[in-house]
């Protein structure tokens, strides 16, 4: 009997190939309990394909072939315990926080971050980037396409957006540069609006821009030969307070947009489609997937029968599928696109942080831990991130409801970005032009209470805290005597 071709099963002999497509059905612990059977079971429930195939299912390593690695049992274990040491460092704040300044830069205007990576734009009219995952923030100032005899003072920026590929910066005087991060420091494509530019779109996953001034929403994207021009110019009428551009769509990018109280789908056949609209109503917030649009409908006293809500619709039928929470407050953010599948989070004016299962038209949780109210929030499986207008960052346990730890700075939060590993927000001084910012009118620096801040915190095991470029934030107490607060970020036993 050969039982490496032939496989005993009770009282038959199976081929190797066919009893491998029984065991690929089995889960880690049936197959560790058939390893405990005989010798030729531990060899089969060993296999290097089974195990390949659990660790693309629990998503670990998914770009990897199957030759990539040898043992993928140990490596979906190792994949684990790395997974459960994250999670314990997020719950109890273990690791190193850093701040991303750049001081020429005067006054924060606008952050975004895309994978580690993170843009700001200054009211000195600069743009810079760092990369956080490289824990490398030498990171280059984008230079805009100016004449040579444009003399004057570079004006504000007003918006940034950033993806793996592009990144984008909106300026006071209706400008946009578009610059590649695989290229260099000076822009791909550059093109002026008449008006100031109240909205700027970046797509998620592709390379297209969009931007709204005036009643007038411009979408520019590059053709095959990579030379950038105006895929669609629409004309609404009103002015539009938010602008997204929807994700994962082949040809000509869509855009949603909101103008006070209407939301408008604008792609190119249909010169704008109203995807909303009930007067009296204005839209508050505004997040887009793949499918589907979500946002926030404020109403008013004498509307005792439409309370504040949080409106879902399709975008492909036009049609609305849900509406969720009944509030007194109004709804200041929502995040959609980056929630679970069947997930929404919001954030409200009443200072709670919602979380909704599409499903169900109740809240699954209610949080409430901020002095004002909610700016910026953002959520995965198990816990949610949110900003608040006093400058509090909280992190909570979903499915407890319970607050793991929070972080104050001086200005709203405006910007919340996390993965596995780090997360990164930014406080955005609502003041720009701050009196008594700097010595002197040509002084390109401000007072560090006027900045305004980017924090970066860093929660991996590789990671130690003693890398940490903020020295207050270091200690010397080693000793594990009650609970520590975690020394690594907070201040409760530093040497002076």
């Amino acid at each position: 009997q050969n039982e490496i071709n032939e496989v005993p099963f009770f009282d038959i002999q199976l081929p190797y190939e066919l009893a491998l497509k029984i065991f690929q059905y089995l889960g880690k612990a049936e197959l560790g309990r058939c390893a405990q059977v005989s010798r030729t079971w531990k060899v089969l429930a060993e296999d290097e394909v089974l195990w390949y195939r659990l660790c693309q299912q629990d998503g670990y390593l998914a770009g990897s072939g199957i030759a990539a690695r040898s043992g993928w049992k140990l490596v979906l274990r190792e994949c684990r315990a790395r997974e459960r040491t994250l999670r314990t460092n997020w719950k109890n704040r273990i690791g190193a926080v850093s701040q991303l300044q750049y001081e020429l830069g005067k006054v924060l205007c606008d952050v975004h971050s895309c994978d580690g990576v993170v843009i700001a734009g200054y009211t000195s009219g600069a743009v810079r980037l760092w990369d956080t995952r490289a824990w490398d923030y030498a990171a280059p100032v984008l230079e805009p396409l100016r004449g040579p005899n444009d003399a004057r003072a570079p004006p504000h920026v007003a918006f940034v957006r950033i993806n793996s590929a592009l990144a984008a910066a909106a300026y006071e005087d209706g400008t946009v540069s578009v610059w590649s991060l695989m290229v260099g420091r000076e822009p791909v494509h550059r093109y002026q609006h008449n008006q100031r530019i109240q909205a700027l779109a970046l797509a998620p996953d592709g390379a297209a821009v969009a931007t709204a001034s005036g009643f007038e929403v411009k979408v520019e994207s590059p053709d095959d030969r990579g030379f950038w021009h105006t895929t669609d110019t629409f004309e609404i009428q009103k002015l539009v307070n938010f602008l997204n551009l929807v994700p994962d769509v082949t040809g000509s990018p869509v855009a949603v947009a909101a103008a006070e109280d209407v939301v408008y789908l604008l792609k190119s056949p249909d010169p704008g489609k109203v995807l909303h609209s009930v007067y009296g109503q204005p839209i508050t917030c505004l997040d887009v997937a793949a499918s589907e649009a979500a946002f926030g409908v404020k109403s008013f006293g004498w509307l005792l029968n439409e309370p504040n809500q949080i409106l879902l619709y399709n975008l492909e039928t036009s049609q609305c599928l849900k509406k969720l929470g009944n509030s007194l407050g109004d709804f200041s953010c929502v995040s959609l696109r980056d929630s679970p599948p069947n997930m929404l989070v919001t954030g409200n004016k009443d200072r709670r942080v919602r979380v909704f299962d599409l499903r169900q038209r109740e809240p699954l949780c209610s949080l409430h831990g901020h002095a004002l109210g909610v700016s910026a929030v953002r959520m995965d499986d198990w816990k949610v991130v949110s900003g608040g207008e006093e400058g509090l960052v909280c992190v909570w346990d979903r499915r407890m409801g319970t607050k793991l730890w929070e972080m104050h700075a001086r200005h709203p939060v405006r910007h919340v970005w996390f993965n596995s590993h780090s997360l990164i927000t930014a406080n955005v001084p609502d003041e720009k032009t701050p009196r008594g910012a700097g010595l002197a009118d040509d002084d390109l620096t401000a007072h560090r209470k006027h900045r305004g801040v980017i924090h970066a915190y860093e929660f991996s095991a590789e990671q130690q805290a003693g890398e940490s470029v903020l020295p207050i934030c270091r200690s010397s107490y080693d000793e594990v005597t009650g609970y520590n607060y975690n020394i690594g970020l907070a201040v409760p036993y530093d040497d002076i």
